[in-house]
């Protein structure tokens, strides 16, 4: 009881808690003692077992919880399914299929549909230190605007259309 005192262990009630064959037991549960390798331990042997087939984090956490009781079991059970390797290659995931990838149209004259990206944090040449590249979708027509880092977030359409 002592040594529970000095780990922290918060509201000790008698009610709670009790000693039998030199094991603490809280409310009928065996009281694990902070060390983070046993305790992984036991969620391991409840996780990976081949007969609980590597449950979920709530149905882990339940067979942990019908033996054992430690302050935040749930939380550590919850983070052990989540760095699981095996659970995180196999889970179902609850997204659409993407579909089917369908091609851009095709643009029937010059400058009508146009692509545009930055190329940022440049070494600086006449005041400059990054580049806007504005490609013409049907001519394959590349443009390359000099802009200062800065102007990034707002491509103004008046610099482009002036040059």
């Amino acid at each position: 009881m002592e040594k529970m005192k000095q780990a922290e262990v918060k509201m000790l009630r008698d009610e709670e808690w009790r000693e039998e064959d030199g094991l603490m037991l809280k409310e009928g549960k065996v009281y694990v003692p902070k060390d983070e390798a046993l305790r992984v331990e036991i969620i391991r042997l409840y996780h990976d077992t081949p007969m609980e087939g590597h449950g979920k984090q709530w149905k882990t956490a339940e067979i942990v919880t019908r033996n054992f009781w430690w302050p935040g079991v749930t939380r550590e059970v919850k983070r052990y399914v989540e760095g699981c390797d095996t659970c995180q290659r196999n889970k179902n995931h609850t997204q659409q299929p993407a579909g089917k990838l369908m091609p851009n149209s095709i643009p029937d004259k010059a400058w009508t549909h146009i692509l545009a990206d930055f190329i940022p944090k440049l070494p600086l040449a006449q005041e400059y230190d990054s580049i806007l590249v504005v490609v013409d979708q049907f001519t394959k027509m590349a443009y390359f605007v000099c802009q200062k880092c800065q102007l990034q977030a707002r491509i103004k359409p008046t610099a482009l259309y002036q040059r």
